[in-house]
């Protein structure tokens, strides 16, 4: 029977609306993603201000989504081969709507650590099948497109975070000029849980978005549903698309044995150059996007901007201005990424964050660099039951510079920060930066309950080669005690707007290009496992980054941090620009074929 012209209309409505449908799940899932980074960016002060978390509690809290998103992504390969790229959409969705009151109801470290921890294992699964499925579902002159919305919307939910950040930071202000501590505390802890129940919606959304989407074509023609998986084109593509593509699959499935795996399985070797130099490049250019320093950056922007001179308002709308420049730049992103191609935008992405990084990490050195040690003044403080309970104001700070023999320090002690590194036995923390300014600002409290690991599972993964038993009776040793100058308010503009330069590039490049980097690089016999192992490395990068982060700044000051991040993105420039082929315009078979040249 032959279609006619109304048919053929109503073919290609019904594509357009599939393949709208396709981007909205695809939105979705960028969206759950970019609430996993972005919300603890709002909650963060409220949540330290009223949990009695110590600094590098405080940091697993943040890393926790990262070590779920680790946990998760070693499975989700194998896990999206077993049971289908739909399947663990919903289920990355359900994991991510089941963490949103395990986090919001709790009282305490554990349940915290628990409910982060599975927003991470939703953001692990959402982050390999996501991008796996729009590669596969999607024809290659939308597949950038597509990807790109997953960003976009990634970055509307980190905008949303902040946006409801800085909502409630208006009525901690508001609370803070008009009640007393005692009220001002349970505002601020409401406020961190009412963020948290904000974000409640968005996963909802996704797992039933997920259910009206098909599986993915590609998937189904490996697994042996060769006429499901036609019709799965189709519901994307025209009929001329569709036969293209599903020709190649068939031409392609001859190198590796049939679909449904009936014949022999292939013999060749998973370490041939054409299987392990995409799958280098892959990883490569992962463990550099995340050293890039970008979640950690994204998670601890109010801390930092604060602790660039910013007041606690001017802080919180320096992160809604920089998670809007990254929502705005990623729609430019957007709009190039297929017409000027992948490997130009990370070369031009990768320049623009070097400059950025180097720029802010030579602002904060010009301040840090006349940090003056106290470490024997704070040391005195501590007591016999071996541990600190600190206020640190101008009066305090006076009288700590004074007893460490630095003098001339008036003007340095009203707008002082203070950070204490220390240690029971081989189990170091460290202090957030506490400022001498700001009347509100909590206790620096160190004991050893809070200090020292509840289990020696805990204790292993936080020094393997430290003796527990030993730690529950070692003295609290003052590692460190640095007081530094709060920079002036120009200070903190001036590292905010290369924040904002940073995070434009990034979005310009990286933030687009690296999910099409790992799903069009990876050829189809790798891509789900390969996927999940490049994913891990990046997740590792990023928890590891997470967890150091306010210890190594403490320690060492912000500076350091971004000249290290500044150090891998020259790494991430070199990778662009000599080693990754252009895949702009290209099926994923073609991209294959590409390797398959080198590697024979």
């Amino acid at each position: 029977m032959i279609s006619g012209p109304n048919s053929s209309s109503a073919s290609a409505s019904s594509q357009r609306s599939y393949n709208t449908l396709l981007l909205c799940v695809a939105g979705l899932g960028g969206l759950l993603y970019g609430v996993d980074i972005g919300i603890i960016g709002g909650a963060l002060p409220y949540l330290e201000a009223t949990s009695g978390l110590n600094a590098g509690q405080l940091s697993v809290i943040v890393a926790a989504v990262l070590l779920g998103s680790v946990i998760s992504t070693i499975f989700a390969g194998l896990l999206a081969d077993w049971m289908g790229r739909k399947p663990m959409m919903t289920l990355s969705g359900l994991v991510f709507v089941v963490s949103i009151p395990v986090i919001a109801l709790s009282h305490g470290y554990g349940p915290l650590f628990v409910g982060r921890l599975l927003q991470g294992v939703s953001g692990g699964f959402i982050g390999v099948v996501v991008p796996l499925y729009l590669a596969e579902c999607l024809a290659s002159t939308n597949r950038g497109k597509g990807t790109g919305i997953f960003q976009w919307l990634l970055t509307l939910g980190i905008v949303a975070a902040a946006l409801i950040g800085i909502y409630y930071s208006y009525r901690v202000e508001a609370v803070a000029r008009a009640s007393d501590a005692a009220a001002l505390f349970q505002v601020k802890d409401r406020a961190w849980r009412h963020i948290f129940w904000i974000s409640l919606p968005p996963g909802v959304l996704f797992v039933l978005g997920s259910i009206f989407v098909t599986e993915s074509p590609r998937h189904l023609f490996r697994t042996g549903h060769r006429e499901r998986a036609m019709t799965a084109l189709l519901r994307s593509r025209t009929p001329a698309m569709a036969e293209l593509e599903f020709g190649e699959m068939e031409e392609r499935s001859l190198n590796v044995g049939r679909p449904d795996g009936s014949s022999e399985k292939n013999a060749e070797s998973l370490l041939r150059r054409k299987y392990a130099i995409p799958f280098v490049l892959a990883c490569v250019i992962l463990f550099c996007n995340t050293a890039t320093g970008v979640n950690s950056i994204i998670g601890y922007n109010t801390s930092i901007l604060l602790q660039s001179g910013l007041s606690d308002l001017a802080a919180h709308w320096g992160y809604v201005i920089f998670t809007t420049v990254n929502f705005l730049m990623t729609i430019v992103g957007m709009t190039l990424v297929d017409r000027k191609g992948r490997r130009f935008l990370l070369i031009l992405g990768s320049t623009g964050l070097m400059a950025a990084l180097i720029t802010i990490g030579a602002l904060f050195w010009q301040t840090e660099k006349s940090n003056l040690e106290c470490r024997g003044a704070v040391q005195s403080l501590v007591g016999p039951r071996q541990e600190l309970i600190l206020k640190f104001g101008q009066a305090e700070a006076d009288r700590l510079l004074a007893a460490s023999g630095h003098e001339d320090t008036a003007s340095l002690s009203a707008h002082a920060s203070l950070a204490v590194i220390y240690s029971y036995g081989g189990f170091t923390g460290a202090t957030t930066f506490v400022r001498s300014d700001d009347p509100s600002a909590e206790l620096i409290r160190i004991t050893r309950a809070s200090s020292i690991p509840a289990t020696r599972v805990e204790a292993f993964f936080k020094n393997p080669f430290s003796d527990l038993d030993a730690a529950r009776t070692a003295p609290l040793i003052i590692e460190r005690a640095r007081i530094g100058q709060i920079p002036d308010r120009a200070h903190g503009y001036l590292v905010a707007l290369a924040l904002f330069t940073f995070i434009a590039f990034f979005a310009v490049g990286p933030g687009v290009c690296v999910w099409l980097a790992l799903s069009e690089l990876m050829p189809t016999r790798i891509r789900s496992v390969g996927m999940s192992v490049a994913l891990v490395i990046n997740q590792l990068v990023s928890t590891t980054l997470a967890v150091l982060f306010l210890p190594v700044v403490s320690k060492y000051g912000y500076s350091t941090m971004f000249f290290l991040f500044a150090a891998f993105t020259v790494i991430y420039f070199i990778t662009a620009t000599f080693f990754l082929p252009e895949t702009k315009g290209k099926t994923l078979e073609q991209i294959e074929q590409h390797f398959e040249a080198l590697g024979s």
